[in-house]
């Protein structure tokens, strides 16, 4: 999972960053230019360090996910779009954290001159719908020409299929609608999938206010977005101290845990993912899966021979391993489930995959 953090100059995106990451990466203003810090993180699972106590492994994994502090985006929605390199980076994306400021500080002057949340919000919208549909725009006017060539070296269906996509595609960013808000059958999806677009893509935003403010309510009515209010600053100071000295200011702040446990629930959510566990005396190990796979697919999650190979999964919950201890009386209370290739993976699921290659 790799969320790209993003915002107006002077939002607070790195202060988040650090709070997030335990980092310390200046903050200020990166005049426009683009510059991206980027940290891996152990996703926090109480769970996992349960398993292990049952196994004694050798070696504990815990499920990745890598944040981007994205500088260079100012909420001008440019005629030829966003270019380069930082469209590069944005595209590559899971999804997006979007940092909003509320926070008031004359010492830290806002781009536009005075705090106004819901402009700010508009305005980066308006930025990622513009260049998707520049990009819908150009391959219409390929597949246009590409008509009129006759459809030379593919198939006239599929021609005409994409066609209809885009102008679907088009009409919905004329009217300022984020893709996000639109489902897509499973045949769009794979047509969609090498784009990258920008607004389809799952955002948390983060409204950005110091602790002495009441968090505001802004108006995002789209799908696949998810909107939170946090004091950024607070976060990181906490973030950088020890572990009892945070716990203390978590304590006197009324906040009932720290950001990164907090972001990590709302970013699964977000996105759709679950983590399932394999477990054995040589290594317990989290894997962060989307919702709706299949033991196979979970399988190749792991290893791609797996995958090719597989003939069942041994599958018990977490809860029931937990309770009783261990595969052995798993099996015994009829909790140690053999299933399939098609079986839905669930949260929690611990799986032992049985392949051959």
């Amino acid at each position: 999972m790799e969320l790209g953090i993003i915002g107006l100059p002077q939002s607070g995106k790195t202060t988040l960053f650090n709070a997030l990451t335990h980092g310390d990466a200046p903050t200020g203003i990166s005049g426009g230019k683009l510059e991206v810090h980027t940290a891996v993180i152990d996703v926090p699972d109480e769970r996992v360090g349960k398993l292990a106590d049952i196994f004694q492994p050798k070696k504990i994994v815990q499920a990745k996910v890598t944040y981007a502090d994205i500088a260079g985006l100012e909420g001008k929605a440019a005629e030829g779009g966003i270019s380069g390199q930082l469209l590069n980076t944005l595209a590559q994306m899971d999804g997006y954290i979007h940092v909003v400021r509320q926070f008031e500080n004359a010492s830290v002057p806002h781009l536009h001159g005075r705090i106004d949340p819901q402009r700010d919000l508009a305005n980066m919208e308006a930025e990622l719908i513009l260049n998707d549909l520049i990009l819908v725009e150009r391959k219409l006017q390929r597949l246009e020409d590409e008509r009129k060539r006759g459809g030379v070296g593919r198939d006239k269906g599929v021609v005409e299929r994409e066609t209809e996509l885009f102008e679907k595609l088009q009409n919905l960013l004329s009217e300022e609608i984020p893709l996000r808000h639109e489902t897509f059958t499973d045949d769009e999806e794979k047509m969609l999938s090498s784009y990258g677009f920008l607004s389809k893509k799952p955002q948390l935003i983060v409204i950005n206010h110091d602790e002495n403010q009441k968090p505001i309510e802004v108006n995002m009515p789209f799908v696949r977005t998810t909107v939170v209010s946090m004091p950024a600053k607070l976060e990181m100071d906490i973030a950088q101290l020890p572990i009892e000295e945070a716990a203390l200011f978590l304590e006197e702040y009324g906040i009932e845990e720290p950001g990164l446990k907090r972001f990590i629930k709302l970013s699964y959510d977000l996105l759709g993912l679950i983590s399932f566990f394999t477990a054995a005396e040589k290594e317990v190990h989290a894997w962060t899966v989307r919702k709706g796979v299949t033991a196979q697919e979970a399988a190749g999650a792991i290893h791609s021979d797996m995958e090719k190979g597989f003939i069942r999964a041994e599958v018990v919950s977490f809860e029931d391993l937990i309770e009783l201890g261990g595969y052995a009386e798993a099996r015994n209370h009829g909790k140690l489930r053999l299933e399939g290739k098609k079986y839905l993976v669930q949260d929690g699921d611990v799986i032992t995959i049985r392949f051959n290659i």
